[in-house]
């Protein structure tokens, strides 16, 4: 049976020998060497110092994202409830680098343009801190789903999540955000470790198939970039002419557009090389993440800047209500939700109650998944709540909170859809169900029993 390395396509270890030099032993080697697991804190609901202080665990922190971590990769973090509960998401730890180096501040208008299965988007959603906008689109629908998941699952309150090709949304969004991520789609060669069948797919397509789809991508993007503006373009693959080769194509076409330097000093992220597309020497700003250099599968990524101060054009599209739907606000009251709603930004969707962004841009006929905080549905006069709506929010926002240890065995049992037993004595009516604190879902309790409205599409396997 051939080894991992020997399964490697010819053209690929030829080509990666030329480029690497010297280096190419080390690299060839690393494949050789355990793959790393990484999961990143969601600041959203959880600081990582509070996290290793609830879970008493120690963890080797990701030196290029202050809140990722290493860990075993064992289930124990996949099928445990404080992940349920979105207080970390479970990410490659090289993938992290992109959305840590985009400059994020307070109130910024951010699209991530490729954005499943939603990593990006919710280490975006935390820096905003529920702040500004964040505008999450994905071509696939099938993938979109589990970006929503995440976002919800994430508590992200002010993000619209779209699926549609990139070229769709100039129309609505020229010169509109203050930054953009583009995780590109690309021959993958950076996961042919952690997933064997990206290298049959190398085998068939190569680098040279992407290239197109990729440049379209960038296209939409820097129209869609305000002056001033800046945006990140990355890759999990190692090929010049998808990373160097694209900055090279942006450079040429956007002569406004320039590749700066990042704020970070890591020894393990090594400049790009400009050399390997006879690129102009800005192309070195950009930053390689190499297995042989370091924990992880490797990523390629550069930031550029539109030039300019301009202020992005925003009007609110939205109209709102006058006032509160009667069942909404009936559910506020006897479901002890202390936070207060402004009717302006409520939409109603048919029966979709959603809470939306202070700043809502026209959509038009794009298509969507999710637009703001989805809050539950108005049906025969009462309104259900959504799991999203109990995810976002914090005990002193609810006085109905049923909160549980992380070693009672009820957790387990709400996640997997279960009716629960409670005291007697509770009162009667809609609850959040939370544990060590954090919300998973709500419940509707009736004579010493929860019955269970955790979403079915989450329930713990």
């Amino acid at each position: 049976m051939k080894s991992f390395k020997e399964q490697l396509p010819e053209k690929f270890v030829k080509r990666m020998e030329e480029l690497l030099d010297g280096e190419y032993p080390d690299f060839y080697e690393s494949y050789d060497e355990k793959t790393y697991a990484g999961l990143r804190m969601n600041t959203l609901k959880i600081t990582p110092e509070a996290y290793l202080k609830l879970t008493e665990q120690t963890l080797e922190g990701v030196s290029w994202c202050p809140t990722g971590f290493y860990y075993n990769g064992g289930k124990e973090y996949s099928k445990n409830s404080l992940y349920h509960a979105g207080l970390y998401y479970i990410q490659e730890p090289s993938a992290m680098f992109p959305a840590q180096a985009l400059p994020v501040e307070a109130g910024d208008y951010i699209l991530d343009m490729c954005a499943a299965p939603g990593g990006k988007s919710t280490a975006l959603a935390a820096k905003l801190g529920g702040t500004g906008l964040l505008v999450s689109n994905d071509i696939s629908p099938s993938r979109a789903k589990a970006l929503l998941k995440n976002i919800e699952a994430s508590g992200v309150k002010n993000s619209i999540v779209l699926t549609e090709d990139p070229k769709n949304l100039v129309s609505f969004f020229e010169g509109y955000f203050d930054k953009i991520l583009i995780d590109a789609p690309c021959s993958g060669e950076g996961m042919f470790r952690k997933e064997p069948s990206m290298i049959k797919a190398w085998a068939k397509n190569g680098p040279e198939f992407f290239l197109k789809l990729q440049r379209e991508i960038v296209d939409s993007g820097v129209s869609m970039l305000k002056p001033g503006g800046q945006m990140v373009y990355s890759t999990c693959t190692f090929s010049p002419e998808e990373n160097e080769g694209t900055l090279k194509y942006i450079l040429e076409n956007y002569p406004d557009m320039h590749v700066i330097p990042m704020e970070t000093d890591n020894e393990f992220l090594r400049p790009a090389r400009p050399e390997w597309v006879d690129g102009p020497e800005e192309i070195s700003n950009a930053r390689r993440l190499w297995p042989h250099h370091l924990k992880g599968e490797g990523h390629f990524t550069a930031l550029l800047r539109k030039d300019g101060d301009g202020t992005a054009y925003r009007v609110n599209t939205h109209r709102g209500m006058d006032r509160l739907p009667e069942e909404f606000e009936k559910f506020l009251k006897d479901g002890g939700v202390e936070i207060s709603f402004d009717p302006k930004r409520l939409m109603l969707q048919g029966d979709h109650l959603s809470y939306l962004p202070e700043v809502m841009p026209e959509l038009g006929r794009l298509r969507r998944m999710r637009t703001g905080w989805y809050l539950g549905d108005i049906k025969k006069k009462r309104f259900e709540p959504s799991g999203f709506f109990a995810r976002a929010m914090k005990p002193e926002e609810c006085s109905h909170w049923m909160d549980l240890k992380l070693s009672d065995a009820r957790v387990v049992k709400y996640l997997k859809c279960e009716t629960l037993e409670v005291p007697e004595e509770l009162e009667s009516g809609w609850y959040i169900v939370g544990v060590e604190g954090y919300a998973l879902g709500w419940g509707k309790v009736s004579g010493g029993t929860l019955k269970n409205k955790y979403p079915s599409g989450w329930r713990w396997m």
